[in-house]
């Protein structure tokens, strides 16, 4: 008997901010496994802020999702029908960008890596074992250029990124400083060994707050928001500091316009400061590498992750939604029934 598969398909490309109507859930048939493939069946989907890109008419990275598309995305997933050598039913699997919002998804051995459970939870290979914690890795040391001592301030710190990120600076002997949305949020980075932070939806002037949460001036920001706390940081820079933009979830309403605000250029001209875009794709080869050692220090307890989670195909929509505007608290994901 043929499955039917629940798709999330893209209804148009989006400019504003996006709308639970943007998407159209449907009902197809599953593909049947060719040899060389195999039908898996998701257990967790991914919900990420670069997912806003790729629906937008804007110039990207990579390419975009058209209307009429599944929507893209990551998944842990069980194979549940093989044709390909050495791969067999049962066998979990994890996909970075190619399984979609659906319940189905016909896979090839070389676009998945298998998810080991010695190493962590299935969950945890959408998060500090998959794309997340190799953001984390690579942006501070690489892009970052991370040293001890640095005074590191993490926006979007209790995100998945984010709540990575201020722990490996910690344990590089670093002092990593939050900014997050709410007290809530806070709370839940001084537990993971943050020095302090601010709530910036409850702190009317960031510029000053930050003068006061780092009076030596920021080292390394991580920044994951752009937009107006990206402009108060710059006004609170170290010398030779290092900004590195990871991520603009504050302009998800407004991709493709001019991210208007005040300039800093002298700011930045006094501090000698460095401002680099990252994009983990760079480091596509050496994920494995930051995989490993955040495996370790996943198994020791010296890093501790948090999830978000939502129950069902049909709240895909709902949980993106959140991420884009900073309702999740953690890695934000969306579990199907076993």
């Amino acid at each position: 008997m043929t499955k039917l598969n629940r798709q999330w398909r893209l209804v148009r490309l989006v400019e504003g901010m996006p709308s639970l109507d943007d998407w159209r859930l449907e009902d197809r048939p599953a593909p049947e496994p060719e040899p060389g493939s195999f039908l898996a069946r998701a257990l967790f989907l991914d919900v990420a802020p670069y997912m806003r890109a790729r629906i937008a008419p804007v110039r990207n990275y990579a390419p975009g999702v058209r209307p009429g598309e599944v929507m893209i995305g990551g998944a842990v997933a069980r194979i549940v029908a093989s044709r390909a050598p050495g791969w067999k039913e049962g066998d979990l699997v994890v996909t970075d960008f190619g399984f979609g919002w659906q319940e189905y998804a016909l896979l090839r051995p070389e676009a998945v890596r298998r998810v080991d459970p010695a190493l962590g939870p299935p969950e945890a290979f959408l998060d500090v074992l998959g794309l997340n914690g190799a953001t984390a890795w690579f942006a501070l040391f690489e892009t970052g250029a991370l040293r001890p001592g640095d005074r590191v301030l993490i926006s979007a710190a209790a995100g998945s990124v984010g709540q990575l990120a201020g722990q490996l600076a910690r344990i590089a002997g670093a002092v990593p400083f939050a900014v997050a949305s709410t007290s809530a949020k806070l709370a839940w980075c001084r537990e993971l060994g943050f020095e302090g932070g601010i709530a910036h939806r409850e702190t009317p002037d960031l510029a000053n707050a930050l003068r006061a949460l780092v009076p030596e001036g920021v080292d390394l920001f991580f920044d994951n928001t752009a937009g107006p706390i990206h402009d108060a940081v710059l006004q609170n820079l170290a010398p030779r500091a290092r900004v590195v933009l990871v991520g603009t979830v504050s302009l998800a309403d407004r991709l493709g316009r001019p991210d208007i605000g005040p300039r800093f250029f002298r700011e930045i001209l006094v501090a000698r400061a460095r401002i680099e875009g990252f994009l983990v794709l760079d480091f596509e080869k050496r994920w494995p590498e930051a995989w490993a050692r955040l495996a370790d220090l996943l198994r020791s307890g010296r890093i501790r992750t948090r999830y978000d989670v939502l129950d069902g195909l049909e709240r895909m929509p709902e949980a993106f939604l959140r991420v884009l505007r900073g309702e999740n608290l953690g890695k934000q994901l969306v579990r199907l029934a076993s």
